[in-house]
Formats: C-alpha cells, sequence, structure tokens
C-alpha cells in the first residue's frame, strides 16, 4: 500500500506551496506496522466525516491518497473538523515519514 500526504494552509502555506507530498510505501515497514496502518486506513474510510463549519483560522487541512492494489482512495481533512479515525491514521503516517 502507498500512502501520500500532502498538506495546504496554516500559518507557513507560503512555505509548503513548493514541498511535494510525502510517500509512504508500507512494503518497506514491518509486517505488524503495515497491518497497523491498513486497519487504520479502513477506519478511517469507514468513518463519515461531519458536515460542520470549519472556521479555524489558519487551519492545515490534509489529503491522504491510498493507493493499494490498483485502487486509489482520496481521503481530506482538516485541523478544524478531524474525525479521530483520520487523526489517528495521520498521525501514525507522520510518524513513519520522519523516520525516512
Amino acid at each position: 500500500m502507498k500512502l501520500t500526504l500532502a498538506t495546504h494552509g496554516g500559518l507557513a502555506a507560503a512555505a509548503n506551496l513548493r514541498l511535494p507530498p510525502k510517500v509512504l510505501d508500507t512494503d518497506t515497514l514491518p509486517e505488524s506496522t503495515a497491518q497497523e496502518l491498513d486497519r487504520l486506513v479502513a477506519a478511517a474510510v469507514a468513518t463519515p466525516t461531519e458536515d460542520r463549519p470549519s472556521r479555524a483560522r489558519d487551519a492545515m487541512s490534509y489529503t491522504l491518497t491510498v493507493e493499494d492494489g490498483g485502487r486509489s482512495t482520496v481521503l481530506k481533512q482538516s485541523d478544524a473538523a478531524m474525525t479521530p479515525a483520520f487523526a489517528a491514521l495521520l498521525t501514525r503516517v507522520r510518524e513513519h515519514l520522519e523516520l525516512q
């Protein structure tokens, strides 16, 4: 599975415009870690987002593209309106991207 994370907005929006999305390939991770990320992706996909106003000044938004077995799923959420399942997935993806 390949996870591609793109961030938008926030206080450093202008600096982030030139940064490419970050990519995490779970094939390079230990099996247990890859399975954990698979579970987190499934939970984030299954959890509906709430339609609530997102009026947070300088909020970051995140686009996480999941490519697995020829299938692509795009998850988009922001700091102002983020489900707990997406937050858990985002946290783990960021942790593993920092280790690369």
